[in-house]
């Protein structure tokens, strides 16, 4: 598999081969990273106040015996209207799920293969939009011909970051940001060629 290689107008150079490294992993990996991603993004604000947490029910609706009806303690049980709720969802719960440094390099690899495999991994010399006009990232962005894509470089400045903020099918973020989560995310990718060159040397 091989990354594309492009000029300053965005156009195709070459091809840059990738590492082995990055072929023959398991995609079970993605999937236990994106589940883990996922999951910490939860709210957990979702709750419902069981019997012991409703007002009143402190007297016994009727008699035990004798009326006919079926024994009842509370009326904040569950089967009365202003109960209780049964199992409802409470906001104590942890949703974090562990995910190994080792799983997290490989999903990341494995999302970087992906997208080598279907002609949307792109590495340029510098991601930089000096005038930090709109108009001018747009450009970049159109002259790739996807339909949205993650840019990743090393350092992030200010005036490429306000070009690309309301550009709503382009994200741009710093090296030590990119993950597998970002990387299956999006359609294409674009990556300046230092971090490329760091993101091999580690998978070796």
């Amino acid at each position: 598999m091989s990354a594309i290689v492009l000029n300053e107008k965005m156009e195709k150079a070459s091809e840059l081969a990738l590492p082995e490294s990055f072929s023959g992993i398991n995609p079970h990996n993605l999937y236990l990273y994106v589940k883990a991603a996922q999951a910490a993004q939860r709210a957990n604000t979702a709750v419902a106040k069981g019997r012991s947490d409703v007002r009143g029910g402190g007297k016994k609706p009727w008699a035990q015996k004798g009326g006919g009806r079926a024994r009842a303690g509370s009326r904040r049980s569950p089967i009365f209207v202003g109960g209780g709720k049964a199992f409802g969802p409470q906001n104590n719960r942890n949703y974090d799920l562990k995910v190994n440094k080792k799983q997290k390099k490989l999903a990341l690899n494995f999302a970087l293969n992906e997208h080598a495999q279907n002609g949307t991994l792109f590495i340029v010399d510098s991601i930089s939009v000096e005038s930090g006009k709109t108009k001018d990232a747009a450009a970049m962005f159109k002259a790739l011909g996807q339909r949205d894509t993650l840019f990743v470089k090393e350092l992030l400045d200010e005036k490429t970051y306000l070009a690309f903020e309301n550009i709503q099918a382009t994200y741009v973020i710093e090296a030590n940001e990119l993950n597998a989560y970002l990387a299956a995310n999006y359609r294409s990718i674009v990556i300046e060629k230092a971090v490329w060159e760091n993101l091999v040397s580690e998978a070796k």
